[in-house]
């Protein structure tokens, strides 16, 4: 699974962040700055082991976009096992796995009357240009099989979290005068981070519902210590009985 977003745009002003100063010294941003363009950054994300390809540009057309994604997406399937050349899957079954991904989904693709086998999963919002025919018929050849993120639901893609780590160490505090800054610096921080990545492990609130119910803590004899595993009845019958003996 992959997760694309589009950051931006950054503008050529004054981007506030915290940084290290002396007692009674705050930096200070000058009221002097040219509005000279914006950049958008271009993220495609693998949860999986945590890297991240990204692309600057000054203007993002859907031919920009469009083109950039190809690229990057042929370029990963060429580091997947190829597919079986001869599948004995017949053509409902592959069907079905596809379909499968779609349940629940509030924007469907209507899936091609031949497909190949699935390869991939690519998670996006629902801009309108990622719904073009072309487009996606052209991820349903590659055996891609795209994942709109519904209207106000851009916290399930996790490309916005990363891209919000990225903006945080390459512009906050700092104040680029040209679009070339903020692009190369995105850049570097793209680089430095691939170097060491970290994976991301989706949570959410049923996450956390069950993580709280495997970790439930269970107080012993109304002291601070604890058992993660409640201590049955018969067992406190049969210490009972100990004591009484």
């Amino acid at each position: 699974m992959w997760c694309t977003n589009q950051a931006g745009p950054f503008q050529t002003i004054p981007c506030a962040g915290a940084s290290w100063q002396p007692q009674g010294k705050p930096a200070c941003q000058p009221h002097e700055y040219l509005r000279n363009g914006t950049a958008k950054i271009l993220t495609l994300f693998h949860p999986a082991d945590g890297q991240v390809r990204i692309a600057g540009v000054t203007s993002c057309t859907n031919a920009v976009l469009h083109g950039w994604l190809k690229q990057e997406l042929t370029a990963i399937l060429q580091t997947l096992p190829a597919p079986a050349t001869h599948d004995t899957r017949d053509a409902a079954e592959l069907r079905g796995l596809w379909e499968r991904w779609q349940e629940g989904l509030s924007v469907k693709a209507t899936l091609l009357t031949h497909l190949p086998p699935l390869r991939m999963l690519l998670v996006l919002d629902n801009l309108a240009g990622h719904t073009t025919p072309a487009f996606v018929c052209w991820l349903f050849a590659q055996g891609i099989m795209p994942l709109y993120t519904p209207l106000g639901g851009s916290w399930l893609n996790m490309a916005e979290s990363i891209q919000r780590i990225l903006k945080r160490r390459a512009i906050n505090g700092q104040q680029p005068t040209e679009t070339e800054q903020i692009i190369a610096w995105f850049e570097a921080v793209a680089a430095h981070w691939n170097r060491d990545p970290t994976p991301f492990v989706w949570g959410g609130k049923r996450q956390e519902r069950r993580q709280r119910q495997r970790e439930r803590r269970h107080k012993v004899g109304g002291s601070a210590a604890f058992t993660c595993r409640p201590i049955s009845r018969q067992a406190k019958m049969r210490y009972a009985d100990v004591q009484c003996n």
